[in-house]
């Protein structure tokens, strides 16, 4: 072990007990070898994508935790791989101003800034954009948004602030290639036996966007599997005996805080299932904004894409309907091998 590395393990030592209610720290310290410039580089970016702080060159600092641990774990075998040295240790801030050093490491403050600008830009330019690009810029800076978040481990003002600006932009957009969204009912929402709505006509407003498409599959998956739907350009031309949805005055649209797909889920009793509800939390977010979901901007990209290629909507939700199986499938799988109390 060199000196100057040993020199890094002593001091961290010292630290680790001077002050033992602080909040506690992980420091990898690494020794790669030099002439190793791939692996340095791959360690590096590693590293970076997990949020790390650089103290100095080859000194790398994470709150402590689980994903932390992992983290480091990884880049530590990657290096004695390549021949280099890697020491994890636990350590506390001695001082405030120590604390207040390590917290300013990980301030993504910048950042933040940084996406709000994109957004900014990206809603002046709206109005001369197809809808395609509109989606697409969007989907852009929702996704670096998802990567900040996942590498804010104190996160603050900032963080909400940007979130706001995302469902305002995301609102925005839908409200000029998605009008005519339904406003909110407040009443109770029935048990109804699906039986009952079997080989039936289901109605709603043409051009499908998220809760419509996806409100269309659940329908034909888990509710009357040979519905046929009429998409109606006018409200008024709705036939008399189909079922509406998703528009004003429909017999399932929102209601209080659900979007029309939840409602649907609690009228039939699909609650209980969790990857439903999974992708009624995807639904409710793409459709009304509230708490993200990390694989929503690919889904709504996804759909976007389909409709500009598929203008017609029974071939849109013809493409969509395998894409939803896939998400409803993924749910499943992970609500299956997650851990049982």
């Amino acid at each position: 072990m060199n000196n100057e590395l040993l020199s890094c393990l002593l001091q961290a030592s010292r630290i680790l007990y001077m002050n033992p209610k602080a909040t506690t720290w992980l420091l990898l310290i690494t020794n790669l070898p030099g002439q190793n410039q791939t692996l340095r580089m791959r360690v590096w970016r590693a590293l970076k994508a997990g949020g790390a702080g650089l103290l100095r060159d080859g000194v790398y600092i994470l709150p402590q935790s689980n994903a932390s641990q992992k983290t480091f774990e990884e880049q530590a075998l990657e290096i004695r791989a390549g021949a280099g040295i890697a020491h994890i240790l636990s350590l506390q801030s001695d001082s405030i101003a120590q604390q207040d050093a390590f917290l300013g490491l990980f301030d993504r403050t910048a950042e933040y800034r940084e996406l709000n600008a994109r957004l900014d830009a990206l809603r002046k330019r709206m109005a001369k954009m197809n809808e395609l690009e509109a989606r697409r810029g969007l989907t852009a800076v929702a996704r670096d948004l998802a990567s900040t978040i996942g590498t804010d481990f104190f996160p603050g003002k900032p963080q909400g602030q940007v979130q706001s600006a995302l469902a305002d932009a995301e609102t925005a957009l839908n409200a000029r290639f998605s009008p005519n969204e339904p406003h909110a009912a407040h009443r109770n929402i029935p048990s109804l036996d699906a039986k009952k709505y079997h080989q039936r006509t289901w109605a709603t407003r043409q051009h499908l966007w998220i809760d419509r498409v996806c409100s269309a599959w659940l329908i034909r998956r888990f509710i009357d599997r040979q519905a046929k739907f009429v998409w109606l350009k006018r409200i008024q031309d709705k036939p008399k005996r189909a079922i509406g949805f998703d528009f004003d005055g429909a017999t399932f649209t929102h209601i209080d805080s659900k979007v029309t797909f939840e409602v649907l889920l609690a009228s039939f009793g699909l609650e209980s299932d969790p990857a439903l509800t999974r992708l009624g939390a995807l639904v409710h977010y793409l459709d009304v904004g509230g708490i993200p979901v990390p694989e929503a901007a690919g889904f709504a990209a996804i759909v976007s894409g389909t409709r500009t290629l598929q203008p017609d909507d029974d071939a849109l939700l013809k493409q969509v309907s395998p894409v939803l199986d896939s998400l409803y499938e993924s749910y499943a799988s992970l609500e299956n091998d997650a851990p049982k109390s």
